[in-house]
């Protein structure tokens, strides 16, 4: 059994009500948009979206679909103070056992063909000895921090070509799926031996700030005009 964990916390900060607000005109916003993704994904079999919002409450409460699951998360564990380390410990009082794959409104671009395709990958990564599976941009550029190169060696070539550069990876936070029991065990939701799966550009977009979602805006349209047309 998978469980799909869609939190929502109420009082964005950077963008205010982020969740409903109405996306590239979709009414709903990003939850409508998130909600039917996962809806559509015949992979997960229960769909739990915890909330101190609501409205995010009351919109997840009228889908028709069986099933979404609706938690009233304690408003302690809504506020922006609120670690994911300690939301992490929280769903593993609410998730008792089965696969749990975490996702977020934010990542608008995941649809459900992505996360049935990452949800096979996971299973057969399990016969691969890994034991858990998180979603990441793949990077492979010139990154320094404030003082060198962060990832190659000057004294060796000082413009190598990027090709040849050890690729690192900025886990994006589109997914993350791991057991039950590795979240009361290591109160995590990736295990000792996660695998990274690189995703496509386009599915790492993470809504964070204002001009994310401006952005995020205009590309939604565009995919959506695009495949209309076909």
């Amino acid at each position: 059994m998978i469980t799909a964990f869609l939190p929502c916390r109420k009082g964005s900060q950077r963008i205010p009500d982020k969740n409903v607000k109405p996306f590239a005109g979709v009414k709903g916003g990003l939850l409508h948009i998130k909600l039917n993704q996962l809806a559509a994904c015949k992979a997960v079999d229960r769909i739990l979206v915890s909330s101190n919002d609501e409205r995010v409450l009351d919109y997840a409460s009228r889908m028709t679909d069986s099933r979404i699951v609706i938690d009233e998360r304690p408003e302690h564990l809504g506020s922006s103070q609120t670690t994911t380390d300690e939301l992490i410990q929280y769903v593993s009082t609410l998730i008792a056992e089965g696969d749990i794959l975490w996702t977020h409104v934010t990542s608008p671009f995941v649809t459900e063909h992505h996360y049935e395709k990452l949800i096979r990958q996971f299973y057969e990564k399990l016969e691969q000895n890994y034991d858990s599976l998180m979603t990441a941009k793949k990077i492979q550029g010139f990154l320094w921090n404030e003082n060198q190169a962060a990832n190659y060696d000057r004294a060796i070539e000082k413009w190598p070509r990027t090709q040849t550069i050890e690729p690192l990876y900025e886990i994006d936070s589109a997914v993350f799926i791991a057991n039950a029991k590795i979240y009361r065990s290591m109160a995590d939701r990736i295990g000792s031996k996660p695998f990274v799966a690189v995703q496509e550009s386009i599915c790492s977009i993470d809504i964070d700030w204002p001009d994310d979602f401006e952005m995020a805006e205009m590309v939604f349209k565009f995919y959506n005009s695009k495949f209309k047309d076909r």
